[in-house]
């Protein structure tokens, strides 16, 4: 997208971590489009109501969201970006809130499973889903339950004034997800930067056949970061009760020429082979200098409210 999008759907609300990613992707102006269901970031993007949308695909520890390949796979979009988030997910509740006063802790069902074994120790706790971290923030805040604690951000708990009980209580201190970047597959201009691609293929339903494909790839001097199995809609099943399978894959290459040889050279051994989208790949390393420096601001900007309230002067 060579002008920048006046919308963006996400999935979640003021103080998720899909509204960091996507300030962090397009920065401060495009106005975001809150969408309970990853269905609906994609409707946006494909009715054109929004320019752009943006979507998790995968967490390091509670791995893909499966459901979201199959939108990829399902609808006209294209894939124009990615983006890496650390996440860091905070246990928190109302102010003067201790650990012994929770009763029930709530969150979206993926940020539970990136804390398990923090709250396996708690296995008095009623774990409950919900649609959103920062949404899960913000009614607590309005609604201010006794007993209620929220697993989010620390943005939320910055947004919503609400208090961390317990920090970082993720399982493992490198949690991280990657987003994409989906624009409507109709209007996306191509990236002549581009050293990532996304691809759906299918492969013959045939002993070696997913061995073909993968050695056409590495004899092209691609690097296959992604490989995600999905069942192929519309086929049943094989006569030995099998299902047939498609396979999403990412590739990352030098030149774009690489692309296209790899798409000439996968041809005769896939039953169907489609690019989902052509983009510059995403730094982990960029994310996390992005993350410090908006820490180091929000620092700053705690210590400039600290110097400014009066002192007693003894």
């Amino acid at each position: 997208m060579h002008q920048a999008p006046r919308n963006v759907s996400i999935q979640g609300f003021q103080g998720s971590f899909h509204e960091v990613a996507a300030r962090q992707f397009f920065g401060a102006k495009p106005e975001l489009l809150a969408c309970t269901t990853f269905a609906a970031v994609v409707a946006h993007v494909v009715n054109g109501t929004a320019d752009a949308g943006l979507m998790a695909m995968e967490n390091s520890l509670a791995g893909s969201i499966l459901p979201n390949y199959l939108l990829l796979e399902r609808h006209a979009v294209r894939v124009t970006g990615e983006v890496y988030l650390p996440i860091h997910q905070h246990l928190m509740g109302l102010p003067g809130t201790t650990l012994a006063d929770v009763q029930a802790v709530h969150s979206h069902p993926m940020a539970l499973r990136q804390c398990g074994e923090f709250l396996d120790r708690h296995p008095h706790w009623k774990l409950v889903e919900t649609d959103d971290t920062g949404h899960s923030a913000q009614l607590l805040a309005e609604t201010r339950t006794p007993g209620v604690a929220v697993v989010a951000g620390a943005q939320a708990a910055a947004q919503f004034g609400l208090e961390i009980l317990a920090p970082a209580i993720h399982d493992d201190p490198h949690n991280y997800t990657r987003f994409l970047v989906l624009e409507r597959a109709e209007t996306a201009e191509s990236d002549p930067l581009a050293d990532k691609a996304s691809l759906y293929f299918c492969a013959p339903h045939a002993p070696g056949s997913l061995a073909a494909v993968l050695a056409r790839v590495a004899a092209q001097g691609l690097n296959l970061s992604k490989l995600q199995s999905c069942p192929r809609s519309g086929h049943a099943r094989t006569p030995a009760g099998a299902w047939h399978y498609g396979f999403h894959a990412d590739v990352e290459f030098a030149e774009i020429s690489q692309l296209e040889a790899l798409l000439d050279d996968l041809a005769p051994v896939t039953e169907e082979l489609r690019v989902l989208g052509a983009y510059r790949r995403g730094s982990m390393e960029e994310a996390m200098g992005a993350e410090l420096s908006l820490q180091a601001e929000r620092n700053g900007a705690q210590q400039s409210v600290l110097s400014a309230r009066p002192t007693l002067e003894m």
